[in-house]
């Protein structure tokens, strides 16, 4: 057999498919497109997922791919074993409804023992036991030994991941020969030892779980194969492990150059070696993908594996920056397969080198207190490190959970979980809550604040919807980072651009930054210090790196409509200044795509008639159809023009004029229509005070002014037809209602007071006389307070000019209590509000009011009659009895 490298195998792999009428495609990237289930793309099939479920449509039916993977669910074994990695590559061959076991089997095979020269006498393949016709196949078929192949269950041959496509697989495993076995005398395919290797696993989705473990025959049936590319070349080279093949013995070595010692010397040291050689890798790869170092999600990831190499290599002695020169190593022995690596290099080595240094400027004095805090773990026997602890280490020294934890568990201990992700809930609602970090200018402190302040912008949207510029900075919402891949959230600069950024009033535009198959999607274009125009947004595809050139164009249609509310505002501030007085200043003004907003200076509410007239002004100043023309001058000839200023607003020495015929003259740095007519159409919507002085005027133009009438007019249609009537005789119809609605109610009014009356019957008879004044408490039927009080109003009149009634009622357990009292009562010590004060809590409520008179409401019905006895005992004491 040939020895073959890790590139020649992977160039064979894929020409040996592309013959067979497979389409070779590209690894993709390791940032999953459009599936939050994972960080990382984890394997050769995650990619592709969308073909295998019939979201997407793909390509063509068969397909070959060699995809970059990452995986970190077992990263503690990843360098105490010589069979765990972070960072591999999958070989590929996939059927979506082509071909199934009759031609995968034997494709795996053709490729194994013709193509790559394996002995077929040191190959035995696996089936699921139940799959006869997987078995079938390799006896008849491929001609192989039934002694020769291993059935084995469901946890080693059967793919599936709870509901959805499933099936059985069938597995090759090559004998490596003894001096990789353990020599027991039972050692076959299957024995945990490192003699028998699987290379190929073929999975056979044929079936559909329903999650209950009953299974139907999937009408397309697709292939899934996947092969390690670094496991093929260990066996086709005879390595002892992943580690020791071309590409990754070269990184290897150079590792033991770095830390002057040889491989195999020492067991520990052994580990970190691997350590460093598997993570630096993974870290240049990931990087090359547009994946940033950061606290959260694959970023995470990244500056967890870049500071465990950092604090290996320091275990080896390696006390200076290192990480760039082991990406120089990756990146020439895998740039062959992977030339985005080549294309990627100063920003990979530009990463690995800023993260390490942050890194270095901590570790050692997070090591010394890590040691403190172990020594005293173990001086008082105890095991587990506080989460408190632990989260200081994070914050303060930049070492990730798990690293704690790795260097606790080479002592034998541990670290509070719980604790520490207490700490960091903590830290995230404060920080949610304060916000108050401030600069040295005494704003908020913002990613911003870093940027060279050499950098600007030019602003090139005044006559031009699309241009193309070099990006100077990238940031995301809390760093500068050199690319920006899909999915992140950030801000692109450029040296010029046709976005306006928010300022004067104006939103900003939106649009989209696109380079090749890179989308950038911008929300909004902010204005930064400096000069500088921030294109905030998210990234819909691809990656994007500081320096390269990208097509930016602006949502042409938002901005023709901020630009009518725009200029409509000058209009506005014009007829508000005629209409109103000169003392109308600008206080404040909002326009966008939707509505303009427009704060001025005066004293008073505006009358209908004024709204009218000023509507009018602004009206006629569109259909005049003034051109909108800007001049560049300096702020004194401006100001001899007439242009109005914006009150209180700093100007340079030279400025930007806008006038719109002879109606309207402005110092304005805002975008515009071209000329009035284009406006369309003007109508204030509201108008209120917001402030001492100072009043605000909404208004809507254009499309937006027709959308609102034709809302208005569904408002008056839908109203006609509940009315039953024209839309010319809503408004007769409704006051016919009203009128109609009026005599009924005063007549209900009527009904109620009689029916409370009634409820009472001869009860004036039963008032007492407490030191010459009549006193009635007594329980009555009324449907509200409204009739109790009518009630109490009429017992007055029958019991006199000196008198005091407390009344209570029950309305379905909402129970109601009142006292009213003459003035001559009132004025020999009657108290309506004292009374009511008192007993309201008898019923569980609360009440008050004035001396003649008062009312409560409680919950409590039972407690009526104490009530009523309570206000008796009260109306007594105030009486002197």
């Amino acid at each position: 057999m040939q020895v073959r490298g890790v590139n020649e195998l992977r160039r064979m792999f894929l020409d040996y498919f592309e013959r067979n009428g497979h389409l070779k495609m590209k690894s993709f990237s390791l940032v999953p497109h459009n599936d939050n289930s994972l960080l990382l793309i984890n394997s050769g099939m995650a990619p592709l997922k969308p073909y295998f479920t019939g979201q997407e449509i793909p390509p063509r039916r068969r397909v070959t791919t060699c995809q970059k993977c990452i995986r970190t669910g077992d990263i503690e074994n990843v360098g105490k074993t010589a069979r765990h990695g972070t960072f591999f590559e999958m070989l590929g061959n996939f059927s979506f409804g082509d071909y199934f076991k009759h031609e995968a089997i034997p494709f795996a095979w053709d490729f194994l023992t013709k193509e790559v020269g394996l002995d077929p006498d040191r190959l035995y393949p696996s089936v699921y036991v139940d799959d006869q016709e997987s078995f079938d196949i390799w006896v008849n078929e491929m001609h192989i030994d039934p002694s020769r192949i291993f059935k084995f269950g469901k946890e080693d041959n059967f793919w599936e991941h709870g509901e959805g496509p499933c099936g059985p697989c069938t597995e090759i495993y090559y004998d490596r020969g003894e001096k990789y076995g353990c020599h027991k005398p039972d050692c076959t395919v299957g024995c945990e030892c490192d003699r028998y290797v699987e290379v190929w696993n073929v999975v056979f989705s044929q079936f559909d779980n329903d999650g209950k473990g009953n299974y139907t025959d999937l009408i397309q049936k697709n292939i899934d194969t996947g092969m390690g590319l670094e496991r093929l070349a260990m066996v086709v080279q005879d390595e002892e492990s992943i580690y020791t093949v071309d590409t990754n013995r070269a990184l290897l070595e150079a590792v033991c150059k770095l830390a002057g010692i040889n491989y195999h010397d020492d067991r520990d040291k052994d580990i970190s070696l691997r350590i460093v050689t598997d993570h630096t890798k993974s870290c240049t790869f990931m990087i090359s993908d547009g994946i940033m170092p950061s606290n959260e999600g694959r970023g995470y990831v990244l500056r967890r594996l870049i500071r465990r190499a950092v604090r290996h290599g320091r275990k080896l002695g390696i006390n200076h920056n290192f990480m760039k020169d082991m990406a120089k190593n990756v990146i020439d022995h895998n740039k062959d397969g992977y030339p985005e690596l080549s294309e990627k290099e100063a920003m990979i080595l530009k990463v690995l080198s800023e993260e390490e240094e942050k890194f270095n400027k901590t570790i050692d004095q997070g090591m010394n207190i890590l040691n403190e805090q172990i020594e005293k773990l173990n001086a008082n026997g105890e095991k587990v490190l506080s989460g408190e602890d632990a989260f200081k280490l994070y914050d303060t020294y930049g070492f990730p959970y798990d690293l704690t934890v790795e260097l606790l568990n080479e002592q034998g201990l541990d670290a509070c979980k719980e604790g520490f992700d207490a700490c960091m809930l903590r830290q995230k609602e404060q920080a949610r809550a304060a916000r108050k970090h401030s600069n040295y200018m005494g704003a908020d402190a913002t990613v911003y604040d870093e940027i060279d302040p050499h950098i600007t912008s030019e602003f090139t949207g005044y006559d031009k919807f699309e241009d193309m510029g070099k990006v100077l900075v990238l940031t995301t919402e809390d760093s500068i980072v050199e690319a920006l891949s899909e999915g992140d959230k950030g801000t692109i600069i450029t040296d010029k651009t046709p976005f306006y950024a928010t300022m004067g009033g104006q939103q900003g535009d939106s649009g989209v930054i696109t380079a090749g198959n890179f989308e950038f999607e911008v929300s909004e274009a902010i204005n930064l210090k400096g000069g500088r125009i921030g294109h905030v947004g998210i990234v819909k595809s691809g990656m994007i790196n500081n320096g390269e050139e990208v097509k930016l164009s602006i949502n042409a249609a938002q901005r023709n409509a901020t630009a009518k509310d725009h200029s409509a505002t000058h209009l506005l501030q014009k007829a508000l200044r005629t209409v109103l007085g000169e003392h109308v200043e600008q206080a404040g003004a909002f326009y966008d795509k939707n509505r303009l907003r427009f704060d001025f200076t005066h004293f008073q509410a505006v009358t209908k008639d004024e709204i009218a007239k000023i509507e009018k002004l602004v009206n006629d100043a569109i259909k005049a159809d003034y051109p909108v023309v800007t001049e560049i001058m300096s702020l004194e000839d401006a100001k001899k023009s007439g242009a109005m200023a914006l009150f209180g607003e700093k100007y340079g020495d030279t400025v930007r004029v806008v006038r719109m015929g002879d109606f309207s003259t402005e110092l304005c740095g805002g975008t515009h229509v071209s000329h009035t007519g284009a406006i369309g159409s003007f109508k204030i919507v509201s108008e209120a005070g917001i402030a001492a002085g100072v009043r605000r005027i909404e208004a809507l133009t254009g499309d937006n002014l027709i959308n609102h009438y034709q809302e208005e007019e569904n408002l008056l249609n839908n109203a006609a037809m509940l009315l039953k009537s024209s839309q010319a005789d809503v408004c007769t119809k409704i006051e016919s209602l009203l009128d109609e609605l009026k005599k009924l109610k005063s007549e209900n009014e009527k009904l109620k007071a009689k029916a409370a009356s009634e409820s009472v019957g001869n009860s004036a008879e039963k008032a007492i006389l407490v030191n010459g004044v009549k006193v009635l408490c007594i329980k009555a039927e009324a449907e509200d307070a409204n009739a109790l009080r009518t009630l109490g109003d009429s017992l007055k009149d029958q019991l006199g000019t000196e008198s005091v009634i407390v009344l209570a009622t029950d309305n379905g357990g909402k129970v109601s209590l009142m006292a009213t009292a003459t003035d001559a009562a009132v004025k020999k010590g009657i108290s309506a509000g004292i009374i009511i004060k008192e007993s309201a809590a008898l019923i569980g409520g609360k009440g008050g009011g004035r001396p003649n008179m008062a009312q409560a409401g409680g919950t409590d019905a039972s407690g009526i009659e104490s009530a009523l006895n309570k206000a008796e005992e009260i109306i007594r004491k105030q009486l002197g009895e």
